[in-house]
């Protein structure tokens, strides 16, 4: 059973009563709101993900509801919960499905130690994902998004799941968060992906959610094996470059943008060492999204093994 199986009536009753139980990749989690501004979103992005058995169990309540007591009815304000613990300010009602997600984030990159997390998005090809780990501002959702719409499967946009017992990838296909000008840009590249409404004036400027592909959504569980690790970059006006890069400063630039490197030591060194080892390692510079879907294209069709 997916979400959209449930008309918008249903949906809204699950969400207030006990909560959505909702899986997102590797993680089930029951969510629950009183608030429209989230259901009405909610329903039609979170559409083709599926729902996970009563007697499965959660990893994460969480919830975005109105303030407790009186102040939830004179300020219009949507807060952030997980496990009935409020680790956040509260942000305006209007804002509380990017609330939501942010906040599911937050609980991956804290609770989910028994993983490696890499700061990078993911995308896969026959059995072969790149890596992008990147920080913010490089470009790496906008890049993601385009590759997911262009025959790419979407690993994740913002966590590179390392599976410490056999180094493969773990799938958390979420909705993709576009900032600012990146809008822009896919509606221009993509306009038939299925996007959400402009959140204007968030903490992070205007966001607008895209909807990853129905097959990335579907395949959530198939584990992929890092092939390629591209550190990218876009840059106005600037002509392409993809660049092999040395093996010794991949590693660094991978262990820097791990989320949890120092919490698994010795465990989280060996695992970037074998990721290095194994994969080709790109820097890739940038300004046109179809030059570099096309030289990423290559890339992967150069694969002998």
């Amino acid at each position: 059973m997916i979400v959209a199986d449930l008309s918008i009536a249903d949906f809204e009753r699950c969400v207030a009563r006990h909560g959505l139980p909702i899986r997102f990749g590797p993680f089930n989690l029951r969510i629950r709101s009183d608030l429209e501004t989230f259901t009405s979103v909610a329903h039609r992005l979170y559409a083709p993900y599926p729902l996970f058995e009563a007697q499965e169990i959660s990893d994460f309540h969480v919830q975005i509801t109105r303030p407790r007591g009186l102040r939830g009815w004179i300020r219009r304000q949507a807060c952030f919960a997980v496990d009935g613990h409020f680790p956040f300010a509260p942000y305006t009602v209007e804002h509380a499905f990017p609330a939501l997600e942010w906040g599911i984030n937050w609980c991956v990159a804290t609770r989910s130690h028994h993983l490696l997390m890499l700061h990078a998005a993911g995308v896969e090809r026959d059995g072969h994902a790149i890596l992008f780990p990147a920080s913010p501002g490089d470009g790496k959702s906008t890049l993601c998004t385009a590759l997911v719409h262009s025959g790419w499967r979407l690993l994740s946009d913002e966590f590179g799941l390392v599976r410490p017992e056999d180094g493969l990838l773990l799938p958390l296909p979420r909705v993709i968060p576009l900032k600012n000008e990146s809008i822009k840009v896919i509606r221009r590249f993509r306009p038939e992906a299925v996007m959400g409404p402009a959140f204007l004036e968030t903490r992070k400027g205007t966001v607008v959610h895209v909807q990853p592909p129905e097959d990335s959504i579907r395949r959530a569980q198939e584990t992929a094996k890092p092939r390629w690790l591209v550190f990218p970059r876009w840059i106005a006006d600037a002509p392409l470059t993809l660049t092999e890069i040395p093996k010794s400063q991949a590693f660094l630039m991978v262990a820097s943008n791990a989320f949890n490197y120092e919490v698994l030591d010795q465990t989280a060194f060996q695992l970037v060492i074998d990721m290095v080892r194994s994969c080709d390692c790109f820097s890739l510079s940038y300004s046109k999204l179809d030059e570099a879907i096309a030289a990423l294209d290559d890339l992967s069709g150069r694969v002998d093994a």
